[in-house]
């Protein structure tokens, strides 16, 4: 794909400063763009380096003074930013629409209008497919699941019996939904596994990062609300309840019967323990354990998580101490120095 920057503003709606012949085939960072290379500039941290990119353009937020280059003006940088990606993104071939001849599908199972099933794929007896759904090579879908309408399933998902999957659902490759809960009771002198009877819901436009786990519950459900979107290497447990439009980044992991509430974010390789519950727009710092409930629109870090300002303060204490200790030494070397003199 090639476009020149002119065309590029009229995709975008942008206002254009400058030259617009230039033509763009790719987009890129401002520190390794090339004349070829649309850039974007989000903060002005960055205004430094990008006065001195050579990129072709670049989309902002406003105008920029001391820069050479054509500036694309928008409302939204991450949203042109995104549009942008779109138009120059690799042109794959598309799944073909179909049933691949070595997938085995249930007989009974219900498969909808323009559904394309990969090689390998697995579905079993009451499954239900929507329409316009896509299920890549070497997936299974347990009996009685369901998977809605314009859904991605990326090769090897598996979906345990009995999971619900609304519309619009993107799960990465080596996903798997609805597998037994870790739960077990020490009976007799051995742990013995407790049944997980329960289900898994995902609700619409629900993304789901690769190599996720999703357990399904002990009893009633384990549920991840509609617009959350989750990284890769996650793990949610039994009877989890996600709320809507949550953001959960990549190694985090939550116990089981964990409660979020809807807009949380949860950032990289975050644990928290068992019946959890984290309020609505609560914020929870990277590397953080979670062992007590967090309330609405609290941020909170650190191993055990606390608020964020205490949290700053005690790690700005820590930062300190070598200095504390070498002081205290110091006045320990004056201190038995002066009640020697006194000994003299």
């Amino acid at each position: 794909m090639e476009l020149t920057v002119s065309q590029l503003a009229q995709k975008l709606k942008a206002e254009l400063i400058g030259p617009g012949d230039c033509v763009i085939r790719s987009v890129g960072p401002v520190s390794s763009a090339d004349r070829s290379v649309l850039t974007f500039m989000t903060s002005d941290k960055h205004l430094s380096a990008l006065k001195k990119s050579n990129a072709g353009a670049v989309i902002v937020a406003g105008r920029v003074d001391g820069v050479t280059m054509p500036q694309l003006v928008v409302k939204n940088v991450n949203a042109a930013l995104i549009e942008a990606q779109k138009i120059f993104a690799p042109k794959l071939t598309p799944p073909a629409v179909g049933i691949h001849p070595s997938a085995v599908i249930s007989q009974n199972a219900i498969v909808g209008r323009n559904v394309s099933i990969g090689p390998c794929v697995v579905i079993d007896n009451g499954v239900e497919i929507g329409d316009e759904t896509v299920i890549a090579s070497g997936c299974k879908i347990g009996e009685n699941s369901k998977v809605g309408s314009t859904c991605r399933l990326d090769s090897n998902v598996v979906i345990y019996h009995n999971c619900t999957i609304g519309n619009n659902v993107i799960i990465q490759a080596n996903c798997t939904i609805g597998s037994t809960g870790f739960g077990y009771a020490f009976i007799e002198g051995a742990h013995q596994l407790i049944p997980h009877n329960g289900v898994v819901v995902i609700e619409d436009f629900v993304e789901i990062g690769a190599n996720c786990c999703v357990d399904r519950a002990k009893f009633g459900e384990t549920r991840i609300g509609a617009g959350t979107k989750i990284d890769n290497l996650v793990q949610i447990a039994h009877n989890d309840i996600i709320g809507k439009c949550c953001l959960i980044a990549g190694q985090s992991g939550m116990g089981g019967s964990v409660k979020l509430g809807d807009g949380v974010v949860i950032a990289g390789s975050v644990g928290i323990i068992d019946n959890i519950e984290i309020g609505d727009g609560a914020v929870v710092g990277a590397r953080s354990l979670v062992i007590k409930d967090i309330g609405p629109g609290k941020q909170v870090m650190g191993f055990p998580a606390i608020e964020r300002q205490e949290a700053l303060r005690d790690w700005a204490t820590r930062n300190r101490l070598p200095k504390l200790i070498e002081q205290v030494r110091e006045l320990n070397t004056r201190v038995d120095k002066i009640e020697a003199s006194k000994d003299d």
